[in-house]
């Protein structure tokens, strides 16, 4: 792949989501329109490696999804209003673009291209649908960071949901680092990234309501009922396909992934 171009353009703005919250993004590149969806905790920012890969072909934009970062987090929470949000950034990126969600923000993405958000072809990564028995782990789980979150229990519930995300090891750095803080401040979002799952289990009926192209990617190296539940995805969706990165895990590498979805929207 082509190395990023370190004059590319970048610019930050805002739009005002349906009721009125206001949502942050930033801009990178030139090229036809591309709509980033970070999954949970993720900001704009953390999506920049991603996004400066893609920017040389694309005018890529990531934004920080509702409560977090810069955007507002106007209550009561609903789905339908981060649904909303994403609509007004796929407006501002001109209308009828491509967009590509990673874990809970693909299916986010999913949700608003069945619910008629115009996006012309959608790209996402493991969203995290579960299928039995890890169904239940996993549910069990979200219940319990739910409930230390309704406690105030931020940095219990964080360390409870990073514990089943990130590779042994890296938790106890993470929980000395200075960002830790600033996903601190984000955690309450956790409920919301719940709330867009849903029960969890893949939704066929929905999916089948999907019109555009999805390409439904997974890591080589995930887990197999990660892999199951993507490939569960691609056969649900009237015009999905599933693809597989080689030796790729949940946290997958921007530079493994950024080729291949400038190849799977170029295709």
């Amino acid at each position: 792949m082509d190395n990023p171009n370190p004059t590319m353009s970048r610019t930050r703005g805002t739009v005002l989501s349906k009721d009125g919250t206001v949502i942050a993004y930033e801009r990178r590149g030139d090229g036809p329109p591309l709509v980033l969806v970070g999954g949970a905790l993720a900001t704009a920012a953390d999506e920049a490696p991603l996004a400066n890969l893609l920017a040389h072909r694309f005018s890529v934009i990531a934004y920080d999804r509702r409560g977090r970062g810069a955007s507002g987090d106007t209550a009561p929470y609903a789905v339908r209003r981060e649904v909303e949000d994403l609509a007004a950034v796929v407006e501002e990126a001109g209308g009828h673009v491509c967009v590509h969600g990673t874990a809970s923000g693909g299916v986010l993405a999913l949700e608003a291209a069945a619910s008629g958000v115009p996006v012309t072809q959608l790209s996402v990564y493991e969203p995290p649908f579960v299928t039995e028995p890890a169904g239940r782990e996993a549910a069990a789980r979200r219940e319990d960071v739910e409930a230390l979150l309704a406690r105030g229990r931020r940095a219990d519930a964080l360390k409870l949901f990073l514990s089943e995300v990130l590779p042994p090891g890296m938790l106890g750095g993470l929980r000395r680092s200075p960002q830790w803080a600033e996903l601190e401040a984000r955690a309450h979002t956790l409920a919301y990234d719940h709330a867009v799952l849903g029960d969890a289990g893949v939704p066929a009926e929905r999916l089948r309501e999907v019109a555009v192209r999805v390409t439904v990617v997974d890591g080589g190296a995930s887990p197999s009922w990660r892999r199951d539940s993507v490939r569960a995805v691609a056969r649900a969706l009237p015009r999905g396909r599933h693809r597989t990165l080689t030796g790729q895990t949940h946290e997958v590498a921007p530079h493994v992934l950024a080729p291949a979805l400038a190849g799977f929207l170029a295709a």
